[in-house]
């Protein structure tokens, strides 16, 4: 019997201490959830569109990913990330400015972020960054990113006494010592969200389900590093910024054209 992938993930601790690349965990098999409706009545997204910005539109699926954008937009792109993906990091910081100030406030498309876990850590910060209100997953997600340097410094000097209690004992527990040793608790308490309620995310059954759901999305689309793409179904074979952002100025610019 295959362990699940939550102890798989568990006996890769020692392992964050060198993330030089972004190759993933073997992926744990899981049937995927049905994504869900769009959530936005046809009103709100028609008062939405007449102003012109789709950047407060955002949602939860089945699975625990979570959205941004009109639901009913014609480019529909899925990011599978890794919060300790230095590659991720750098995407997010080119991408995320440039996609907040065209594509996604004309409508034109839906971002999609879910996770491909590849150590304890990644799994840690999965559970709190969907702790709490889900139209604050974005700034959590983004504070989490953004600070990717200085927490994976500090993991980077972990004793092993410490890296051994990231791999024994219960999986909550384990993921309260590395979200102690790594400063998380006070990074959530910049949110309103203090240790009890971060604890209680991290004990979260259901969210664990759901990463699950998300971990078997990846492996059915073969997927294997991070970040990778998806748009409208399909798997982009590109990996960065530069790359992806000239598919998406193609894309787009047969929207315009008429021709999507």
């Amino acid at each position: 019997m295959k362990p699940s992938f939550v102890k798989s993930i568990a006996r890769n601790a020692a392992r964050t201490i060198a993330l030089a690349s972004c190759a993933a965990l073997s992926l744990a098999a899981s049937p995927p959830q049905p994504a869900p409706k769009p959530t936005p009545t046809a009103k709100a997204r028609q008062q939405l569109a007449a102003k012109g910005n789709w950047n407060g539109t955002m949602g939860v699926t089945a699975d625990g990913s979570h959205t941004l954008g009109n639901p009913d937009a014609p480019i529909k792109m899925t990011e599978f990330v890794s919060y300790t993906c230095p590659h991720c990091a750098v995407f997010h910081r080119e991408a995320d400015p440039v996609l907040r100030t065209t594509l996604i406030p004309k409508g034109q498309i839906q971002v999609t972020v879910t996770n491909l876990l590849r150590n304890p850590i990644d799994l840690t910060i999965a559970m709190l960054t969907s702790c709490g209100d889900p139209n604050r997953f974005w700034v959590r997600h983004n504070a989490f990113f953004a600070s990717q340097d200085q927490w994976l410094a500090t993991a980077q000097k972990m004793t092993p006494e410490q890296l051994a209690r990231w791999g024994q004992g219960e999986i909550p527990a384990r993921m309260r010592a590395i979200a102690g040793d790594l400063g998380f608790y006070a990074k959530m308490q910049q949110w309103g969200i203090d240790r009890a309620r971060a604890d209680r995310c991290l004990n979260d059954a259901s969210m664990l389900d759901k990463l699950r759901a998300q971990q078997s999305a990846a492996g059915s689309l073969g997927l294997t590093g991070t970040p990778s793409f998806v748009i409208n179904g399909e798997v982009q074979q590109v990996h960065d910024w530069e790359h992806l952002s000239k598919l998406l100025s193609d894309r787009a610019a047969a929207l315009q054209a008429g021709r999507i």
